[in-house]
């Protein structure tokens, strides 16, 4: 399975070049990733106010790095279905967000997963940080089959230009 089948639609047409997010709206994205990788409850703590002060570039920047991983699992060869896909995201995610929070996201990201995109709206409630929370998630979850969370964290941070 690959991100770029189920990718969220955007809310606005996408022009044909954008430019280069800001280094804090990279970093946030990566520090949710970390988080979620490492199961740190705290670092997502003091991640989620900058994510959710930027939810729209955030959110850009994870369909990146999201895409970007589902590419680097095919390349490897490792097998990555839609149900591990799920599963993996609602294990990523347990624990670390509120119920109500947790249960959106997984249920959001399970109809994401297979195409239901209405459903997976309605899920939502139009809250963008939902969607932020399921693409971190999912690369957080699909980076985990190829990378350790120190390699996952220092490729996204080469990947997106950053230094280390």
């Amino acid at each position: 399975m690959s991100f770029d089948d189920h990718a969220p639609e955007p809310d606005e047409p996408t022009p044909a070049f954008e430019a280069d997010p800001p280094d804090h709206v990279k970093e946030t994205a990566i520090a949710l990733v970390g988080a979620y990788v490492g199961h740190d409850r705290d670092e997502l703590d003091r991640t989620i106010p900058r994510a959710a002060d930027d939810a729209a570039d955030v959110l850009s920047e994870l369909k990146v790095l999201a895409a970007f991983l589902s590419r680097r699992v095919q390349a490897t060869g490792v097998v990555w279905k839609p149900a591990d896909s799920r599963e993996a995201v609602a294990r990523t995610v347990a624990e670390m967000l509120p119920p109500e929070l947790e249960f959106a996201v997984s249920t959001a990201w399970e109809a994401h997963s297979v195409g239901e995109e209405e459903a997976a709206e309605r899920f939502t409630r139009g809250d963008p940080m939902i969607y932020v929370h399921m693409l971190a998630a999912f690369c957080a979850a699909i980076g985990s089959a190829v990378y350790k969370r120190a390699e996952l964290v220092s490729t996204l941070r080469q990947v997106t230009g950053l230094s280390e």
